[in-house]
């Protein structure tokens, strides 16, 4: 498929966003009822764009085109907060900033690495949009015609009046705040913030390759 499948250890589940029924190579726009659907709508259809435009496209120009778009879906500074846990109190105010930067730049460079093209694939999303606590929780599924279904599952909490993720569940499985958590333990042990940054640079760099 063209959006290649991640492992869940390692990079930001594929996302996807609309209605069942929705049709082919598109989001369905029912989900506009709840204000988190509606920001994972916007968000795939989105992501469509950039898979029909993939082929033409550096890897460098998807990024140029899903940094924006990231960072109105993803809450990023949160994210990275949770993952490195309660460390997080002791590192400085700018190699926090440095973290958050590091780490949003690495969500949107992860999907232009895995959006390669386009071969009619579409996604779908659940009306029943779960409330737990301050987070709503959006259920989605991918639909490709050539693979089985990918089923993605978004925790989303409100940031400056925005929903927002702040967590991706893959398949049903460990949230990926969790699974990052225990991937960041042993670079912060060894080096510290610094180490760290320099870690999530390089993974980029990786994914820009």
């Amino acid at each position: 498929m063209a959006m290649r499948r991640i492992q869940f250890g390692r990079w930001m589940a594929v996302a996807a966003a609309a209605l069942a029924l929705a049709g082919v190579g598109g989001v369905a726009h029912a989900a506009q009822a709840d204000p988190a659907a509606a920001q994972i709508e916007d968000f795939d259809t989105q992501l469509v764009d950039v898979m029909k435009q993939a082929k033409s496209l550096s890897v460098q120009a998807r990024l140029h085109k899903l940094e924006p778009v990231v960072a109105r879906t993803y809450d990023t500074p949160t994210m990275i907060r949770f993952a490195v846990g309660p460390s997080w109190s002791s590192i400085p105010p700018a190699q926090q900033q440095a973290l958050a930067e590091a780490f949003a730049k690495l969500t949107a460079a992860s999907y232009a690495h895995q959006i390669t093209g386009y071969s009619g694939e579409h996604f779908e999303i659940s009306p029943n949009v779960v409330t737990r606590g301050p987070d709503k929780v959006v259920a989605t599924t991918l639909i490709s015609p050539h693979d089985a279904p990918v089923s993605i599952s978004y925790r989303m909490r409100q940031s400056g009046g925005t929903w927002k993720i702040i967590d991706v569940y893959y398949n049903g499985a460990i949230s990926q705040v969790t699974t990052r958590r225990a991937d960041f333990q042993s670079t912060l042990q060894q080096g510290g913030a610094a180490a760290l940054i320099a870690h999530l640079n390089a993974l980029v760099d990786k994914q820009l390759k």
